[in-house]
């Protein structure tokens, strides 16, 4: 569960004295708004103050010393192999664990010894191979290559530069090949990036199950036969999952072995690239799931003792291994990491043309307990003192910077599940400088409710707490379930709801059944819900929106290394005679409404209802009246509800309608007035015809 959002009563226990208060103030330009906002967190303006210093100490070193932030992030320009305009190759690595290094592949006939790197300062390590006498490629594009390294004690070892741009592994190897990508004619993009979305609406992709088939998708399918339907949805931006290369296809791209490289087993960077190019032309935004939290433990064909040493990207001894993970660890104080992992980000921005990141990871990122067995409670002292990692909160904070001075319009997203105050507020106030944060206890609530408690027994005012119960001025993506629910153990709403009869009772022509009625039903107010009222974007897992029939398991020793689950069956919803076609419909009308009205980047809802007993919500955003009844047997006429907007209303979206699988009992026709007649708290209010059980409309 996340922790809440408000203010801790124990945060008045704790002292700052004036000249402390002073003294921060003048340091971080702009900490009197985020102590304006919220008075609790004066007493810990010092950590603030700390915070920013070490940013701005950071960013300034990098000036003194590399010639800026933006020259500094451009690692892949020297590091890794490049072509000369001569025709020859520099070749750069950092390896200061080494004791040698050489380049060796098809090229010298492997030769493991013949091309050796001269060191250089710092453990870095350069080789300049001239051109051959007529000019032609040293190293032809799709050519392998390896990395030599003596380590101290003798021992011979082959790596792939952390900075390779291409790796694949062929037939029944285990591990992957460094393919020398340089083609002669690479992608152009030929659409300029869309314009940065006011109200973010999330379609949370992963291209290699985006088939029916089962098997592993391509760039190429998800480009020609998923954009199409993402944009048909209503989605205004995709979050691509597994696209840093990952050696283990089970990991869901959470592994990475190659930062720099796009993943092989869906296609070549350049379909990738296309890929890209065409969301931009469809107007989606288009986001990297990025993973700098940690790195797989792969040695040959990863990061991990990449010099003969643990301690080269990494930090030494047990404070390099997360223990639940079994993945190593980043030193984000080391000069050598800051380089690659910034260089990484802007990588992605600039080779790729991605739109911003979704930061995987940032609890365990944020403190040195990584969040394991921690059960944040909100108090203020679980987010200041020994336990945060300020190494890696001024990383994150270099990086948020870096996104947002290069493109001003790139989002970045944090996935944090300990609610630390002022991770999206802006670096000017000691924040973390990330736009969003994803509101990671809804989906838990949902679960809860279903899995325990009797419909009857749902608390109205539990769930509207769950879905406003964010920071000021903190905006949060929102969403009722995301690929976390979809995998294998888990289960997803549609399961939860309806479980077993999806496979039997999901067709037009059988009567409903009541689980199957509970289910529809439920599975588009949950995630209206969501939408409307928990937070400034929304994010939906790809095939979720219909209630997808199946879970998410990629293949495995446990399946016997099965593509039958690890596949997304869309053509379901193009089926007349099937019942996914009701929740697609919904969750496009719904989106489609969002757009046209802009709720999600309207203030916080007003809530004017949350009735125990009628279960009843009701509040209004972006001059909507949205009135949801989760009674699961009462239906009301003549149903009063407050609004604070008199006026003339109508039905703009209903559950109930016949085109969602609803029992089509409102008249869309008629036409509501509000009366000036208080009603909770409200100076207008009412009288609304919506009402059947289970069911909700939007006014």
């Amino acid at each position: 569960m996340a922790a809440p959002a408000g203010p801790p009563a124990e945060a008045a226990g704790t002292e700052c004295s004036e000249e402390a208060l002073a003294a921060a103030l003048a340091d971080v330009p702009e900490l009197a708004r985020l102590l304006e906002t919220d008075p609790y967190l004066k007493p810990y303006a010092p950590d603030f103050q700390r915070r920013y210093k070490r940013f701005n100490q950071t960013l300034s070193s990098i000036g003194e010393n590399e010639g800026g932030i933006d020259r500094f992030s451009r690692g892949y320009e020297s590091f890794g192999v490049h072509r000369c305009a001569d025709g020859g190759l520099y070749c750069k690595e950092w390896a200061p664990g080494a004791e040698g290094v050489f380049l060796t592949g098809d090229f010298n006939d492997w030769n493991p010894f013949s091309h050796p790197y001269k060191k250089l300062d710092f453990g870095k390590w350069e080789l300049y191979i001239p051109p051959k006498q007529n000019r032609s490629v040293l190293v032809p594009h799709g050519s392998k290559l390896k990395l030599v390294i003596r380590s101290k004690s003798g021992e011979i070892l082959y790596r792939i530069s952390p900075w390779a741009k291409y790796v694949t592994r062929e037939g029944s190897n285990v591990n992957y090949d460094w393919i020398h990508w340089d083609p002669e004619y690479s992608y152009k993009f030929k659409h300029s990036k869309p314009k940065k979305p006011k109200g973010l609406r999330i379609y949370e992709s992963h291209v290699g199950i985006s088939s029916y088939e089962g098997k592993i998708a391509s760039y190429k399918h998800f480009t020609c036969n998923v954009l199409p339907r993402i944009k048909d949805l209503g989605y205004n931006c995709i979050q691509l999952m597994a696209i840093m290369e990952h050696a283990y296809y089970a990991s869901f791209g959470y592994q990475i072995t190659s930062f720099f490289a796009a993943s092989s087993r869906y296609g070549t960077p350049e379909e990738l690239k296309e890929l890209v190019d065409t969301a931009h032309s469809m107007g989606i935004t288009v986001l990297l799931d990025v993973v700098h939290s940690h790195a797989s433990k792969n040695s040959e064909d990863g990061l991990n003792m990449f010099d003969g040493t643990e301690s080269c990207y990494f930090h030494y001894g047990p404070r390099g291994t997360h223990i639940l993970w079994d993945s190593r660890l980043f030193a984000y104080a080391s000069w050598e990491v800051l380089r690659f992992l910034l260089s990484n980000i802007r990588w992605w921005l600039e080779e790729y043309g991605f739109d911003g990141f979704r930061f995987d990871g940032v609890t365990s990122m944020l403190y040195h307990h990584h969040g394991i067995g921690e059960n944040f409670s909100g108090d203020y002292h679980e987010y200041f003192g020994l336990q945060v990692d300020e190494d890696a909160l001024t990383y994150i904070m270099l990086a948020n910077h870096l996104v947002h001075t290069l493109y001003p319009d790139s989002i970045t997203i944090a996935e944090d599940v300990s609610g630390m105050p002022a991770l999206c507020s802006p670096i000017s106030q000691g924040g973390g400088g990330f736009d969003y944060r994803l509101a990671m206890a809804i989906p838990d609530k949902w679960i809860q409710l279903l899995k325990e408690y009797k419909d009857e027994d749902w608390n109205m005012g539990n769930i509207v707490y769950t879905l406003t119960n964010r920071r000021y001025l903190e905006k949060c993506i929102a969403y009722a379930e995301s690929h976390d629910q979809a995998l294998v153990g888990d289960k997803t709403l549609a399961f939860w709801l309806m479980d077993a009869e999806m496979y039997t009772n999901m067709s037009v022509l059988t009567p409903f059944t009541p689980v199957i009625d509970r289910g529809i039903q439920l599975h588009k107010m949950i995630r209206l819900i969501t939408h409307a009222l928990g937070g400034e974007g929304y994010l939906n897992f790809m095939g979720n929106e219909f209630g997808h029939p199946e879970w998410l398991d990629f293949p495995r020793k446990g399946n016997n290394e099965s593509y039958h689950y690890a596949r997304r069956q869309f053509h379901l919803t193009d089926d007349d005679l099937l019942r996914y076609k009701f929740l697609n419909n919904f969750d496009r009308d719904m989106n489609k409404l969002e757009e046209r009205c802009g709720w999600l980047s309207a203030p916080q809802a007003h809530v004017s209802e949350k009735h125990e007993d009628n279960k009843i919500i009701a509040f209004e955003r972006a001059s909507l009246l949205f009135i949801f009844n989760f009674h699961p047997s009462k239906s009301y006429t003549d149903y009063r509800v407050g609004t604070t907007l008199p006026g003339k209303y109508k039905i703009v979206l209903d559950s109930d309608a016949a085109e969602y699988g609803g029992h089509k009992r409102l008249d869309h026709n008629t036409e509501f007035f509000s009366e000036p007649f208080e009603h909770n708290n409200c100076p207008c209010s009412l009288l609304s015809s919506l009402a059947p059980a289970l069911s909700t409309g939007t006014y």
